[in-house]
């Protein structure tokens, strides 16, 4: 029987280095394990693309055909079932891949879907990828916002007020205490993301409402399909008031990296994704995510989403996302490899812990950023000084990448499309009758 701890028949398996005897290694060598990473949206793409050029044999699996990895020139991405509606396939899907490679393969999520299946179907892969079991229970139960909030609160980390719903009774008791606007939004976005077609909360990460009667709405168009919201007081503040907690944890507990990156505008605005962010350095964060992270042994890449309420300027917790995130590619530019890191950990490398080293550039998510600031700005809500600011400095780009032409040519492309259509919409908003 093929063996997939060796890279052939007659190979010898790989053994990684006592510890101690090296410095953490800046690339991989030749007989390394390979990498199969869990979703090929760009982020998933984006940590493909890192891994690859440190020499690691890197490829990507997802059910989305749409998504970046399968027209991209890094690595190579495979069409897999939905782990979510067809977990026993994607088993079966993900074994037989297993043995194709020459290695066993060290598997990263870098979406919600592929780091529950592993919290499910951790035990049944452990002996085709270098996985680490304790820490994909504890990441998978992260996915859900109702357990992010109850382990926070447990752990005493700083929560807004919030209720995890599934009646209208439930809504109403606490919208009775509430102070708004509040928001709603579900357990794991793959629940409104699966909403029958034409309902206004399918695609939607988050709703606000501004009025009690406006968040029973909301939630009204949710009961029948995913009755198990969360509802939320809103944290008081601009996009800039948004933090993000980027770091990677040893199989031992030990923190191999982490850095802290600040929004400075998001889509939609106040809350959602951020559309450019900059390094800083923050101590409150930074303790009170890694003493978090610690309490409760967390193992792998994780990310915090956070926000300085205005009224208290207390920071409290939006969400946690247990993978590698679209500010992780940020950190890498920051010195905090989070998926290079975590693959030597996991392959049994030397890891000293890495101190952040870059500063001063903003990072550029141009696809959302393109479909937003055009808009404010033409509206007077942005300034041109500080739309053009973080473009003149030293800077990096989530989404366009040269060196992948094809993709590349997508982003200008659609960056286009957006600013002629806001364009076009001011004018004729502006025109007589408009």
């Amino acid at each position: 029987m093929f063996d997939r701890n060796v890279q052939s028949n007659t190979s010898t398996p790989y053994r990684a280095p006592a510890l101690n005897t090296l410095e953490t290694p800046s690339r991989a060598e030749k007989d390394w394990p390979p990498a199969v990473v869990g979703g090929v949206f760009q982020t998933g793409l984006n940590l493909i693309r890192d891994l690859t050029r440190k020499g690691v044999r890197a490829v990507g699996v997802d059910h989305d055909l749409t998504h970046q990895g399968f027209r991209s020139v890094y690595g190579k991405s495979y069409a897999c079932p939905n782990p979510d509606t067809h977990p026993e396939q994607w088993v079966e899907f993900m074994k037989n891949l297993a043995c194709k490679m020459e290695m066993k393969p060290v598997f990263i999520p870098a979406a919600d879907v592929f780091v529950a299946a592993l919290g499910r179907h951790g035990e049944a892969l452990a002996d085709d990828y270098l996985i680490s079991p304790r820490g994909a229970e504890l990441q998978a139960s992260l996915t859900t916002k109702e357990t992010q909030y109850a382990l926070a609160t447990e752990h005493g980390f700083p929560c807004p007020r919030m209720a995890y719903v599934q009646s209208s009774a439930e809504l109403k008791a606490f919208i009775a205490d509430a102070r708004f606007p509040c928001l709603i939004k579900p357990r794991s976005q793959r629940e409104w993301d699966a909403l029958p077609e034409g309902n206004s909360l399918r695609g939607n990460k988050i709703m606000i409402a501004e009025t009690r009667d406006e968040l029973l709405r909301y939630y009204e168009l949710a009961e029948p399909y995913r009755p198990e919201v969360i509802a939320q007081e809103v944290i008081q503040g601009p996009g800039s008031a948004k933090f993000y907690y980027v770091s990677a944890y040893g199989n031992g507990g030990s923190l191999l990296g982490s850095c802290v990156l600040q929004a400075v505008r998001d889509h939609p605005p106040f809350t959602g994704m951020p559309t450019i962010v900059r390094p800083v350095v923050d101590a409150e964060i930074t303790s009170l995510c890694d003493g978090f992270l610690r309490k409760v042994n967390y193992r792998g890449i994780c990310e915090f989403e956070l926000k300085r309420d205005i009224r208290d300027g207390k920071v409290r917790l939006i969400e946690i996302n247990p993978r590698f995130s679209g500010t992780g590619d940020c950190a890498s530019y920051v010195g905090i490899e989070t998926g290079w890191l975590h693959y030597l950990d996991m392959i049994g490398q030397p890891v000293a812990p890495v101190q952040p080293s870059r500063f001063g550039f903003y990072h550029i998510a141009l696809k959302l950023e393109s479909m937003e600031a055009p808009r404010f700005l033409l509206s007077g809500d942005l300034k041109w000084k500080d739309f053009v600011t973080p473009y003149r400095g030293p800077k990096a780009f989530y989404d366009l990448d040269f060196r992948d032409p094809r993709l590349a040519a997508t982003t200008v492309a659609l960056c286009g499309r957006y600013v002629v259509g806001n364009l076009l919409r001011h004018w004729k908003l502006r025109s007589p009758g408009g």
